[in-house]
């Protein structure tokens, strides 16, 4: 395993690495540290802060990957989740290991899942959402459930706790839409707390209660199984 030298590394309460750039370090790194949950020569599995874009915007340059590059230079976006999620990325170390790691999203080979707080109480246990999406154009990015020409987005949702006004859920997308949670929730009644733009908007709410907390991939290098897990606080 290579490290970058000079690096300032503390362990996490999940049991990743907070790493920073050493202040003698010449490139653009950004002071926010990096909480690493996974490192080798071919994969960086990283976890992602809410309000944080994942690759840079139009007018925006500070993102994860940018400051994953500054670290470590070979490191490439396989994935992303919106701006508003925490959780779990993966980025490739090389253009081999990308290709890989590309390919299993693209055939639906990984399993993603996701913890969420939901405005109201569900009485079901568990459930399926099958409503497919499209990009609300005069909107964008939102997104639309749209059966004439949306494309198919499937999510499996459990119920982990209830509370009086809300429920603490697993997600699971088989799909991996733009905001596909967020939506899906939203068309059944029980928007995700802190979601402005689907009716989850809570005075109280300090950011979207939704975070990727594991990903399961297989390695580039190696092809052997690979569980990513960040845990969250809500």
């Amino acid at each position: 395993m290579a490290l970058y030298r000079g690096d300032a590394r503390r362990r996490t309460a999940h049991g990743g690495t907070l790493m920073t750039a050493s202040a003698s370090d010449s490139r653009p790194a950004t002071t926010d540290a990096l909480d690493i949950l996974h490192l080798d020569d071919h994969l960086i599995a990283l976890n992602k802060p809410a309000g944080l874009l994942s690759v840079p915007g139009r007018t925006e340059p500070d993102c994860l990957e940018a400051r994953a590059q500054a670290l470590f230079p070979d490191a490439l976006t396989v994935h992303r989740l919106d701006m508003a999620t925490s959780g779990v990325m993966v980025m490739a170390r090389g253009k081999s290991a990308l290709a890989h790691l590309q390919q299993q999203f693209e055939k639906r080979e990984t399993q993603k899942t996701y913890i969420a707080v939901v405005h109201g109480r569900m009485e079901r246990d568990a459930g399926t959402i099958d409503a497919p999406l499209r990009c609300d154009w005069p909107n964008r990015p939102r997104q639309i459930v749209c059966y004439a020409k949306g494309r198919s987005a499937l999510t499996h949702w459990h119920v982990l706790d209830r509370q009086a006004d809300g429920t603490r859920l697993m997600l699971t997308p088989i799909t991996g839409r733009s905001l596909q949670l967020r939506v899906h929730m939203a068309i059944i009644g029980h928007s995700i707390i802190g979601d402005p733009w689907y009716g989850g908007r809570s005075a109280d709410a300090q950011r979207l209660y939704l975070h990727a907390e594991q990903l399961r991939v297989r390695h580039p290098h190696t092809d052997a199984p690979l569980t990513l897990t960040a845990r969250t606080s809500f």
